[in-house]
């Protein structure tokens, strides 16, 4: 089933040197390894991401591209959209490699175009031959590169308190649900590049309701009841929104800082829906807010020591967050520090918070099938970090055996020889690990790679089953090949041996222009059906996918003019219930 796959960026270095217009010298092959490699060291604070806002243009300097103030803002917006989630607010790298200028100007304008444009296997998108950015934009962030960014502003309490505004105050909403829908079986689905959501029946496959929210909202969250739904955008804003309304509406918003991409409320039996936290890559820090009205109350800064190596750190972004099932607390994941945050909200004014060593570069998990265990990915260190949430310790680092593992919430079943497994896959490379998490029933795998298996290429970002499914689906969208980028691989997790099968869904969708990247299986309420967004440009046409699980046939294409770039998907009650 193995696929074997030419460079991209060497084909593409190559092809540049037949037009003959690679004059620069050639870096060293070091300082391409040191490229390709190193995850970020020690930081400047610098800032390389605004959303918005006219910049002034960094001074020339000897061999450096000169930038007007306009091209630097808009590079500085292209990157905020399309390169800060990866390569780091700073430019210091993590799920992708480091950008400094020290390396930008080591590798030189030709190599940054070419890499820029035709992307690589081990996860850069093909910005340029996928028609995302033009010929001149793809030329225009290759000098932004050989730049230094601006200095970024701090977000503290003044900016939250002027951000926040509660639309409809908590004693004019509903006290019982006003509609008719199956709460449940709803999905909110992000419309990335329109900053929208699309809330869609599970059942009807309809559209609900469009709903204004930050720009590129990365996840959707729900509370404990059920009633409300929590979104959080790239762009640091909060939007709170009440399914028990006639029709879903937002109710209060509030921005936590420029970049951020993580929100979660409080689960523990007692505290449902009483507090909400939300993680910032900047300003790095967390902060805990009411449940129902998004007021802020507590701020918390992750500047601090890197865990192993002791020096001081400006920019540990906060990436994953998810609420313990066994304490008042929640799990917070610093990227740069290596720490795991077991913060307690039971007294936020004597707020006590378990710091926790584990590796550095934390980025997303999910919890094993007890929701004891929370696994996430060091992903710049490929491996795995487990936290035992009930007794709030380390009990295990794995090497994934693949390169910069990308799980999302990852993938729990049960396997016929291994018992419960969880399985990321990864960016870097084609590998699919399954690491076994029964330390009673099956001590001898537990916290252990069981099995490999073998995708259909790197670029992945998410897999996915579900408790009723003998299905485990693997999509690769940031694969630079449009054959793998527009498919999914699909096992049969009774015979995991017989690899798997691909289903093209780009092809499925009936659309034939753009990219058609597949992106992030999402099960419905039952987990007879899974939805994948077919995502295309902004001005393309985009769909939503729906194929019978047990079948693996189509039972809905969802097209729709307002389906602008759609990718995440959140059931309600899988999220709500962390059914992964």
């Amino acid at each position: 089933m193995r696929r074997i796959l030419v460079s991209v960026a060497a084909a593409a270095a190559l092809s540049l040197a037949t037009m003959g217009v690679m004059a620069a010298e050639k870096p060293k092959s070091e300082d391409i390894k040191k490229h390709e490699t190193t995850p970020g060291g020690k930081y400047q604070p610098n800032l390389d991401v605004l959303g918005e806002g006219e910049l002034e243009a960094p001074g020339v300097k000897e061999g450096v591209p000169a930038l007007t103030g306009a091209e630097f803002t808009k590079a500085n917006q292209i990157y905020f959209e399309r390169c800060a989630g990866c390569h780091g607010v700073l430019r210091k790298g993590a799920t992708g490699k480091p950008l400094t200028t020290d390396l930008t100007r080591e590798l030189g304008f030709e190599y940054l175009q070419a890499f820029i444009n035709y992307g690589s296997p081990g996860g850069m998108p093909n910005w340029g031959t996928s028609g995302d950015l033009s010929a001149d934009e793809v030329d225009l962030m290759a000098n932004y590169l050989l730049n230094e960014p601006p200095v970024p502003p701090e977000w503290g309490m003044p900016e939250m308190q002027e951000s926040w505004k509660v639309l409809v105050p908590v004693d004019k909403r509903p006290t019982k649900p006003m509609n008719d829908l199956d709460l449940d079986n709803l999905f909110s689905v992000t419309l990335r590049d329109s900053g929208e959501i699309a809330i869609i029946d599970g059942g009807t496959k309809e559209i609900v309701k469009i709903i204004k929210t930050g720009y590129a909202v990365h996840i959707s969250r729900i509370s404990a009841s059920g009633r409300y739904l929590y979104t959080i955008g790239r762009d640091g804003k909060i939007d709170l929104i009440d399914l028990w309304a006639k029709e879903p509406q937002t109710v209060a918003e509030m921005k936590i800082g420029i970049e951020a991409r993580s929100v979660e409320t409080s689960k523990m039996k007692g505290w449902e829906d009483k507090y909400a936290i939300a993680g910032a890559y900047w300003p790095p820090q967390y902060v805990i807010m009411d449940g129902e009205t998004l007021e802020p109350l507590k701020i918390v800064s992750t500047r601090g020591m890197v865990y192993d190596e002791q020096f001081y750190h400006p920019e540990p972004r906060v990436a994953a967050i998810v609420a313990s099932h066994y304490n008042p607390e929640f799990v917070v994941n610093v990227k740069e520090t290596g720490q795991v945050l077991m913060v307690n909200y039971e007294d936020i004014k004597n707020l006590k918070v378990t710091a926790i060593e584990a590796e550095r570069f934390l980025h997303d998990g999910g919890f094993d099938s007890t929701g004891r265990y929370f696994l996430v990915a060091a992903n710049a260190r490929n491996k795995v970090a487990v936290i035992d949430t009930k007794d709030n310790k380390l009990v295990a680092l794995i090497e994934t055996g693949g390169a910069t593992p990308h799980p999302g919430r990852g993938a729990n079943f049960v396997h016929p020889k291994y018992g419960p497994v969880w399985a990321t896959s990864h960016l870097g490379d084609e590998t699919v690990t399954l690491i076994g998490t029964d330390p009673e029933g099956h001590p001898d795998q537990a916290w252990k790679v069981v099995e490999t298996l073998e995708g259909q290429g790197g670029g992945s970002l998410f897999i996915k089953t579900h408790p009723k499914s003998r299905n485990l689906w693997v999509d690769t969208p940031l694969n630079p090949e449009p054959e793998l980028s527009s498919s999914v691989a699909v096992f049969n997790l009774d015979d995991l041996e017989a690899g798997y099968e691909t289903i093209a869904i780009g092809e499925l969708s009936g659309i034939t222009e753009g990219a058609r990247r597949v992106v992030q299986g999402e099960y419905n309420k039952e987990g007879t059906e899974i939805w994948f967004s077919v995502w295309n440009g902004k001005d393309q046409e985009s769909a939503i996918v729906v194929l019978d699980d047990k079948t693996r046939k189509v039972v809905k294409v969802i097209k729709d003019k307002r389906l602008v770039t759609p990718t995440g998907k959140f059931n309600v009650f899988n999220t709500r219930n962390d059914v992964y």
